[in-house]
């Protein structure tokens, strides 16, 4: 069935819901491949738009974590929403920011598998041979405790045998994960880094929530974090929203493909 509107009728729908700056050629092979989906992709963009629980900014803020994930790099949102960020009063401060709180998701290897081979160690019998596991903590490892809550606002549990196994590299991830909340950007001397520690918290939702990922330990961490915070169950929906929009990525990648494949017939 052709489309039932023109080219011009479906950017100017476009624009009129998301603005000019993400229109692209992607968009329009949906558009005249299925401007079903067309009408409904637009549609499901616009809600936390027009909602704006989080301003159009920190909304940005939140998709660039979403695409620079580990787990994702989509790099055409990459570089859509960092454009649109800087747009709508984004500094590169916070940019940068945004990339390094996103950078720790690899760490949730150790989150996943360090409990898995502590579980390991119990069903073959070594777990309460080991020198450290299941012993209290050494003044170097009680030290690195002290550091890392102080550091990132919170302990929790998934920490304990990761740092009773390899305290050294539990510092290395500590040092590496504490960048944003500690590095001085103002030349102040306070240290904090440049977004607020509610922000901090959402762009962790944001990669853990998004369906490349699905971390559900963390996600639940940092939603009562963002809380903690002063955040509401609003705004952590709007990131979950955003981080919905995904979905989306499969057309805009993959209707450019057909609509050249079906060019050359």
């Amino acid at each position: 069935m052709p489309p039932s509107k023109s080219p011009a009728e479906f950017k100017k729908e476009f624009v009129s819901q998301l603005g000019e700056g993400p229109w692209d050629e992607t968009w329009e092979s949906i558009a005249q491949l299925s401007p079903e989906l067309f009408d409904a992709s637009v549609k499901l963009i616009a809600v936390p738009r027009k909602k704006r629980h989080l301003s159009p900014k920190i909304q940005q803020l939140m998709s660039i974590a979403v695409d620079a994930a580990s787990t994702h790099l989509y790099v055409p949102g990459i570089q859509e929403h960092i454009k649109a960020a800087l747009k709508e009063g984004a500094t590169p401060a916070e940019v940068i920011e945004v990339i390094e709180l996103t950078g720790t998701l690899g760490i949730h290897a150790c989150n996943i598998g360090v409990p898995l081979l502590v579980e390991v160690m119990k069903e073959e019998g070594i777990y309460d041979k080991h020198p450290t596991m299941g012993k209290p903590y050494d003044a170097e490892r009680e030290k690195l405790k002290a550091e890392f809550t102080k550091n990132r606002g919170y302990w929790h549990t998934f920490w304990e045998d990761f740092l009773s196994l390899d305290p050294e590299f539990f510092k290395a991830y500590l040092d590496f994960s504490s960048v944003p909340w500690l590095k001085d950007v103002d030349g102040s001397g306070k240290g904090g880094g440049v977004l607020e520690p509610k922000v901090k918290e959402l762009v962790y939702c944001a990669f853990d929530a998004a369906a490349t990922h699905l971390y559900v330990p963390g996600l639940k961490l940092h939603m009562k974090n963002v809380l903690k915070y002063g955040g509401t169950p609003e705004e952590i929906m709007e990131v979950l929203e955003i981080a919905t929009q995904l979905s989306l990525h499969t057309s805009n990648v993959a209707a450019p493909i057909l609509a050249q494949e079906l060019g050359k017939q």
